[in-house]
């Protein structure tokens, strides 16, 4: 009997210590405290106008909304910088007139991660998503917020995980 209270206490002791790890984002424990998105300017050779307003704004609120950081102008522990690299829309399937049948718009953006506090987190990447479309139409105003809208919310997505997930 006092065998199996002290396995029950240990399995609780495991469980509650390991919830404090473990957040529903899968971050697990971050060594920071507050952090900084510089603003992406936008190098692309297509240039659509408000976009890099728009990414650096949408970085923000994952990483706001995914954990407890808070957002600061200068000096954060962890660090976001880059430029938008690539703003291309691309004709991937041609029709029997020499039309496209299909587009695609991609996205591409640098990143630049720092971690004040773990430099071995530190990195340089690029990261890219796209969105095909039909190629008959050309996409304008909510239509094409609407693509570009689900094309950051992936590349923050994927920022978000590979320098605080580490998926």
């Amino acid at each position: 009997m006092k065998f199996l209270k002290l396995i029950s206490i240990f399995i609780l002791a495991i469980s509650i210590n390991s919830c404090s790890v473990y957040n529903f984002t899968g971050t697990g424990k971050i060594d920071a405290k507050t952090f900084q998105v510089n603003y992406f300017q936008n190098n692309a050779e297509l240039i659509e106008p408000g976009i890099e307003r728009r990414f650096t704004i949408e970085l923000q609120e994952i990483i706001q909304n995914q954990t407890n950081l808070n957002l600061t102008n200068s000096n954060g522990d962890l660090l976001y910088e880059g430029e938008i690299v690539e703003y291309r829309i691309t004709p991937m399937q041609a029709t029997a007139d020499q039309t496209a049948a299909q587009s695609r718009l991609s996205i591409s953006i640098n990143v630049r991660f720092s971690n004040k506090n773990k430099e071995d987190d530190n990195f340089e990447k690029r990261f890219s998503f796209y969105r095909d479309y039909a190629g008959s139409t050309l996409p304008t105003g909510s239509v094409l917020n609407g693509y570009i809208d689900e094309i950051f919310e992936r590349i923050t997505q994927d920022i978000f995980n590979e320098s605080l997930s580490k998926w």
